[in-house]
């Protein structure tokens, strides 16, 4: 489910937004009343904030995030992709957004104009990939890099309340009841 934007794209984010996003990215099926503690609101006013968010294109839509491995795709791989002119780059990316083992896109400095996350079956799987992605129109090279193991992956966006601007009508300080409203502690979380 993808949410279309109806609100300019610099939404005005305070405090409580900000925790609102860090317990949705934690586990967005957690109950909108447990959120509402963690906040000092009721699920109603929760339930609007995310709207809010959603509407605002901050919030872009709900994922289950699976394993790949356990669903067969066992080999991960980062693909540099170079082109011959910046001019093929649009019809590129309309290519790289057909591909479904193609799981990120970025347009990047250095050697490289693209840089792709792919997760495939196996080393056959990732060689077709790169068979595929080299017969593109303006490609002129690839470089493969093959991912041995992985320490750390997240899709959590790591939030800074302390940047958050207060909302109009709040106290001198931004304080709530419940002490300062941008710390969350890893045990408020979801607990996974």
């Amino acid at each position: 489910m993808k949410f279309e934007k109806s609100v300019p794209p610099d939404p005005d984010l305070d405090e409580t937004d900000l925790r609102i996003l860090e317990l949705l990215q934690r586990n967005c099926k957690q109950p909108l009343a447990e959120i509402g503690k963690h906040v000092g609101m009721t699920a109603p006013s929760v339930v609007e904030r995310i709207h809010k968010l959603e509407g605002a294109g901050v919030i872009l839509d709900y994922v289950a995030r699976v394993d790949a491995r356990a669903v067969g795709k066992d080999v991960t791989a980062f693909i540099g992709v170079s082109l011959a002119h910046p001019r093929g780059l649009k019809a590129l990316e309309k290519d790289i957004e057909q591909t479904d083992d193609v799981l990120e896109c970025h347009h990047v400095t250095g050697e490289h104009t693209l840089m792709l996350k792919a997760k495939t079956a196996n080393t056959e799987t990732l060689e077709r990939l790169i068979d595929q992605i080299r017969s593109w129109e303006g490609v002129t090279r690839t470089e493969t890099m093959v991912v041995l193991s992985t320490h750390t992956e997240r899709s959590r966006i790591a939030l800074d309340t302390a940047d958050a601007t207060p909302r109009r009508g709040r106290r001198p300080g931004g304080r709530g009841r419940r002490g300062r409203a941008g710390v969350l502690h890893e045990s408020e979380g979801s607990g996974r």
